[in-house]
C-alpha cells in the first residue's frame, strides 16, 4: 500500500486552507459597510411603520395614542390612553441617539389621526444627523438627513 497516493499532504491541505481564510476575510470587511446602511434602513422603517400603526390605532379606536421615545433606555413606546396599556415596545441600535427638537420627547395622537404636537425631533445615527419632522395638521411626517 502507497500513503502518497492516497489524499493531500499536510502542506497542501494548509496552502488551501490559508487561501480560503484570506477571501473569506476580504469578503467580511467589504460587508460591513453594506451592513451599516442596512441597519439605519430598517431602523427607519421600522419606526414609520409604528408611528403609523399608532396613528391607525388611535384613529380606529378613537382614543388617543401616545408616543414616548425614552433615549436613556434605547427604547420607544406607544401607548392606548384609554386603557393604559402598551400597544407598541421597541428597542432600538445603541448607534441611535434621540433628543428634542422643537418637540418634546413624547406626544399623542388623537381621535382623529392629529398629532398634538408639531415640529421636530434630532436622530444621531453614527456620525449623521437626521430630523424626523411631523407637520401640523393630519399628523404626517418625514425624516430628513441634515
Amino acid at each position: 500500500m502507497n500513503w502518497n497516493q492516497k489524499g493531500f499532504t499536510l502542506i497542501e491541505s494548509l496552502l488551501v486552507l490559508s487561501i480560503f481564510m484570506i477571501i473569506s476575510s476580504v469578503t467580511v470587511f467589504t460587508l460591513k459597510p453594506q451592513h451599516t446602511f442596512m441597519e439605519k434602513d430598517s431602523f427607519f422603517t421600522q419606526l414609520k411603520a409604528d408611528l403609523y400603526y399608532a396613528q391607525q390605532y388611535a384613529i380606529s379606536h378613537q382614543h388617543e395614542v401616545l408616543v414616548q421615545f425614552v433615549p436613556t433606555e434605547y427604547r420607544y413606546y406607544m401607548i392606548y390612553r384609554a386603557e393604559e396599556r402598551t400597544i407598541i415596545e421597541r428597542d432600538y441600535s445603541h448607534n441611535v441617539n434621540f433628543t428634542e427638537g422643537t418637540m418634546p420627547l413624547s406626544f399623542k395622537f388623537l381621535p382623529d389621526g392629529n398629532i398634538n404636537k408639531f415640529g421636530s425631533l434630532i436622530l444621531y445615527y453614527r456620525n449623521k444627523i437626521y430630523r424626523l419632522t411631523f407637520l401640523i395638521g393630519e399628523g404626517r411626517f418625514y425624516v430628513s438627513e441634515q
